[in-house]
């Protein structure tokens, strides 16, 4: 293939130096035929293998570029396979450490919440408690607020009463009602002692005096009281000390003690007048 141009080069040359030369006309007119259809032979044949060469080379080219197309394919393919098998991989990775930590943050979540909600119920219960135990014990002071206001309208009651009874009897059975309710009430078993002084029970009188008086030394009203018992008992010093303090603590009781018949003993004795009487001095 590499030789016909060469001869075609050479054929060339040869007719060159043939035509250089001046050969007979009929020399020339029989060989230019044969040169042209050997000329044009060679150009014939070598178009063909240009086409030939062309063609093959296109085939070839063709072929290279199909496997290196087939070999970019599969390259692109496995690449494409192994990349899904590695998103695959980290995904379903990704998605099991996510789906732990998401149990986990729900667990804890969960647990966080109920101790707090347990904190919260424990604070509220304590302090449920302790307005349960302020409303029991507000409760308890009304209801025995309410209990004494009760006893004090019932004693006032009795108090009314008594004002309105005629005989010492009477008077001592509302007494008696009225320490029933509240025993060891000083005004009732003074006012008490006062009424058994009027039924002349001097004894009974100088008793009750003395149970006033063992709780208030002070009371005026025991002490006049047992004061009278005393001189009635006769006791007449005994009888002027009680006064004494009776009237040091309420001088009202000067004027009464002057015309009290249960101090009549008493009148002529120098203590006693100077006690109801001190003008005399």
């Amino acid at each position: 293939m590499l030789f016909r141009p060469l001869i075609f080069f050479v054929a060339l040359v040869f007719s060159a130096l043939a035509s250089a030369e001046t050969p007979p006309a009929e020399d020339k007119i029989l060989e230019r035929p044969l040169m042209e259809r050997y000329i044009l032979d060679e150009l014939k044949a070598l178009r063909i293998d240009q086409q030939d060469l062309e063609r093959r080379m296109v085939i070839e080219i063709t072929d290279r570029e199909l496997a290196v197309a087939d070999k970019s394919m599969n390259y692109a393919n496995v690449t494409v396979t192994y990349f899904f098998y590695l998103i695959a991989g980290a995904a379903s990775l990704f998605a099991f450490v996510g789906w732990q930590s998401l149990r986990e943050l729900r667990d804890n979540t969960k647990k966080a919440a109920d101790q707090q909600l347990q904190s919260i119920a424990n604070q509220y219960e304590k302090k449920f408690q302790r307005l349960e135990q302020d409303l029991k014990r507000k409760t308890r002071i009304i209801a025995q607020n309410n209990k004494e206001i009760e006893t004090i309208n019932e004693i006032h009651n009795l108090w009314l009463r008594s004002q309105g009874l005629q005989t010492p009897e009477q008077k001592i059975e509302v007494y008696d009602d009225i320490l029933k309710i509240r025993p060891g009430d000083l005004e009732a078993l003074t006012y008490k002692a006062d009424a058994v002084m009027e039924i002349r029970e001097f004894h009974w009188a100088l008793s009750l005096c003395n149970r006033v008086l063992e709780l208030d030394s002070s009371n005026a009203h025991a002490l006049y009281q047992r004061a009278c018992a005393y001189a009635c008992l006769g006791s007449e010093e005994l009888a002027i000390n009680d006064l004494e303090k009776a009237v040091s603590g309420s001088a009202s009781l000067r004027e009464l003690a002057a015309e009290d018949p249960d101090f009549e003993s008493l009148h002529g004795n120098e203590r006693f007048e100077l006690l109801i009487d001190p003008s005399d001095t």
